[in-house]
């Protein structure tokens, strides 16, 4: 019975001293330094002196918060790493209790001192993330560790989301390849439906930065995702300054040259919404992005989609002039000169806008893309939809110009492509708009000027014109009227159509006045 009776108290004075502050302190819990982490938070927005750098020691602060709640469950005693980790961040923060207070009572020596010890626990806490960050990439701490948080419905208060999107960041930390996976499956899927979470994302620390170095992942699906992650919050302006601060545009262009399919397709359309900003542009062209973009675009078993997009990014970086000449040195008109040679519309289209925007203002460069014409003449044969696109794209005005061209052959392309377009209303419409289009036109038509693209199509051109009002009212008030009456008396049968046309219209616009008189 004695010995019964010793062995309890034994046990008790063990139990006791196991739950005594003493012995706590020698063996801090997650529990403890999740604690004291949420008060010194708390203590430090009452500090008026050092602002910014308490701030910094703040955000620190949020990090390490995240990064121990995640795995607050964890039988610790089992991972003797983490266990030193929580001893030193426990440490650390029983110092900075001590600074903050002195902070809160003014009661400090000196600032210069103050400012250099608030650096130092800032660097210390600065280790401590990294150490942990460390433990997670090791695997130390596997996904039966982690506490998965419900994601908050429809209406959830602010701080519902922020608690979620931390409880994301803690699993990319901490999880193995699938769970990694899952979380950020799940942050795509809350910030295309929300983009309060991209705010709340932005201003975790980190977490941006998290994305940035998963499209970096040996794993296809985890730099997918980070793609489609990196893409959305592109598309929002204010955050894509973020993004590149984070150093998003590297490694971008390295999943352009290697990441899958649908990573190349995300980094593109990325791409092409940072460069809508000059100097972006710069940033992806010295991080060999212009060579990457034409690589994709004269690769044969890429899908077309992805070329669109490489193509979308490639027409920003033609804002730069320097990027310009350097894509022409490249080979940038032989690539996209292959391309208008694509049976599919859409990235036909896209490469003849491309060579568009390369040869404007330019007509040396202008002068290297006759074969561009003869790809847009064709194109107008393809379809009614294709001549809409093209009209809505822009391609009239470039085809009028050409007109005056000093190759015959690139006046007569530029005729016959452009009386294929007028042959649909929409881009008739827009044509006659224009009071120099129709003049041109019929000055054009100057018998007695050899230096006019093929008077048929230019002649088509205006026939399609005069089955409009005001089609047929821009040509009779042009000062070249004559021009197409000198044709018509030299027995030009299409001149001869279309005068008809006119005076039986002008009849009988007489005849309706006389009629209502």
């Amino acid at each position: 019975m004695k010995n019964k009776m010793g062995e309890e108290k034994s046990h008790k004075r063990s139990k006791d001293e196991h739950n005594s502050p003493e012995s706590s302190a020698r063996k801090p819990s997650l529990r403890q330094a999740i604690e004291l982490i949420t008060s010194l938070i708390s203590i430090s927005h009452s500090i008026k002196v050092f602002p910014v750098k308490w701030q910094s020691i703040r955000n620190k602060l949020d990090e390490l918060l995240s990064g121990l709640t995640a795995v607050e469950n964890c039988d610790f005693g089992d991972i003797p790493s983490l266990s030193a980790a929580v001893r030193g961040i426990t440490n650390t923060l029983t110092e900075s209790y001590d600074l903050a207070r002195r902070c809160v009572d003014l009661s400090f020596s000196g600032k210069l001192l103050m400012q250099s010890d608030l650096d130092i626990i800032y660097a210390k806490f600065n280790g401590h993330i990294r150490h942990l960050s460390e433990i997670y990439t090791a695997g130390l701490v596997t996904h039966e560790y982690a506490i998965v948080v419900s994601r908050p419905g429809l209406g959830a208060s602010r701080d519902d989301m922020k608690f979620y999107v931390k409880d994301l960041l803690s699993r990319l930390k901490i999880g193995g390849t699938e769970m990694k996976r899952q979380a950020l499956v799940a942050f795509n899927q809350v910030i295309s439906e929300d983009e309060k979470y991209i705010k709340i994302a932005v201003e975790i620390g980190n977490f941006i930065g998290l994305l940035v170095n998963f499209l970096d992942s040996q794993e296809a699906e985890i730099q997918e995702e980070a793609s489609k992650a990196v893409s959305m919050i592109a598309g929002i302006d204010s955050y894509k300054n973020v993004l590149v601060g984070a150093g998003v545009i590297a490694p971008l262009i390295r999943v352009l040259e290697s990441g899958s399919e649908l990573g190349k397709e995300c980094a593109a359309r990325c791409l092409m919404k940072l460069t809508e900003n000059s100097d972006n542009a710069w940033s992806v062209s010295a991080h060999g992005g212009a060579t990457a973009l034409l690589k994709l675009c004269s690769n044969g078993d890429c899908r077309c989609e992805l070329v669109v997009l490489a193509c979308g990014v490639l027409k920003n970086l033609l804002g730069v002039e320097e990027i310009k000449r350097f894509m022409i040195e490249e080979g940038a008109i032989s690539v996209f000169i292959n391309l208008v040679r694509s049976k599919d519309e859409v990235l036909l289209i896209n490469s003849i806008e491309f060579l568009q925007s390369m040869a404007f203002g330019d007509e040396s460069t202008r002068q290297m893309i006759e074969l561009a014409l003869k790809a847009a003449l064709r194109l107008c044969g393809t379809s009614e939809e294709a001549k809409k696109a093209m009209g809505d794209s822009g391609f009239m005005p470039e085809l009028v110009k050409l007109l005056n061209a000093k190759s015959f052959e690139v006046r007569e392309m530029a005729a016959e492509a452009l009386s294929s377009m007028v042959l649909v209303p929409r881009n008739r419409k827009r044509f006659v708009q224009n009071d120099q289009n129709v003049g041109l036109l019929l000055q054009l038509l100057d018998p007695e000027d050899g230096n006019s693209g093929n008077k048929k199509f230019l002649l088509s051109t205006l026939m399609s014109l005069t089955s409009s009002n005001s089609g047929r009212k821009k040509i009779l008030n042009s000062g070249y009227l004559k021009n197409i009456e000198k044709l018509a008396d030299a027995e030009v049968s299409d001149a001869k159509k279309i005068v008809r046309k006119l005076s039986s219209n002008r009849l009988l616009s007489m005849l309706s006045g006389l009629w209502y008189s």
